[in-house]
């Protein structure tokens, strides 16, 4: 049995190791220059809270906002809504005590099969659209894609990515602004603050099987040696960036599923955007079948 166990284990650890090399070497070849975005024309538009299209933004216009939060979703009719309770209770109480501070959310639906883009716009029509949008796309895209969707569609100076399953405490935010502070000055007002469960590690290998514990390491050292020099966290779905460095890391994206972080990444430390990682608080939820993309 134990045999069985570390052959498999050898197997997983020599797929992560050819996909990664694979996504070195895209990124490597690829990362100034802008990848071609599919784009049907009903992802061009929103729903007002009317429920009348109106034209996206493009984040290549000024912001006009203090704060983007992008915010994929797949399927997540369930659990998008804790998640956007929290988001928005704790986005209408910072605007309530600083009238300054403005803020958008982006729900990228990345065509889903459930009622994902409904829930969601219940959000638009309570909040209004200026702040609660949703963006429905057509196709399913994967995690990457949806995210980079959004943020070409947001107007904020700083734009953050939260998963829709709210694994992360979301007033954790301040920690990722303060960490992105720390950065400056920022080279073209680009810098990026990821947050990071590491500081959790042994907690999580105590509730892993051997087996998950192994291709975790092995999937680390992997991206330590191949791709991502510093960071011991890059698959954390928490991660703030000014406007410059998400523009700047997105338009040359090419990864839109499983392991679009690393690539994203890759390409900053390309680019020789600061980047920040800041512990946060996070809790394991169960993955749904968009964790595998």
């Amino acid at each position: 049995m134990l045999s069985l166990v570390l052959q498999l284990a050898v197997l997983g650890v020599a797929l992560a190791a050819a996909a990664l090399i694979l996504i070195s070497f895209v990124a490597f070849i690829t990362a100034t220059k802008m990848p071609h975005l599919r784009q049907y024309e009903e992802e061009k538009f929103f729903l007002n809270a009317r429920g009348q299209k109106e034209t996206l933004p493009s984040i290549w216009d000024s912001p006009t906002k203090q704060l983007s939060v992008v915010v994929p979703s797949y399927n997540e009719e369930k659990r998008l809504p804790v998640m956007m309770d929290e988001a928005l209770g704790y986005l209408e109480e910072r605007q309530k005590q600083d009238p300054t501070f403005t803020y958008e959310v982006i729900v990228v639906d990345d065509g889903s099969k459930d009622q994902t883009s409904k829930v969601a716009f219940k959000y638009c029509q309570k909040y209004g659209s200026d702040k609660v949008r949703v963006i429905t796309l057509v196709k399913n895209r994967g995690k990457g894609g949806a995210i980079r969707m959004g943020i070409f569609s947001s107007r904020g100076e700083k734009i953050l990515m939260a998963d829709a399953d709210g694994a992360t405490k979301f007033p954790d935010v301040e920690k990722l602004e303060k960490g992105l502070n720390d950065l400056q000055p920022w080279p073209d007002q680009m810098a990026i603050a990821c947050g990071s469960r590491a500081h959790l590690e042994k907690e999580s290998i105590a509730q892993r099987s051997y087996f998950r514990t192994l291709l975790m390491y092995g999937f680390h050292f992997l991206v330590w040696f191949l791709c991502v020099k510093g960071i011991r966290d890059t698959q954390c779905g928490f991660k703030l960036l000014t406007r410059e460095a998400a523009s700047r890391t997105f338009s040359s994206l090419h990864i839109e599923r499983w392991a679009f972080d690393v690539e994203l990444l890759y390409i900053a430390q390309f680019f020789k955007i600061p980047i920040a990682e800041i512990a946060v608080n996070w809790t394991e939820i169960e993955v749904t079948s968009w964790g595998l993309q």
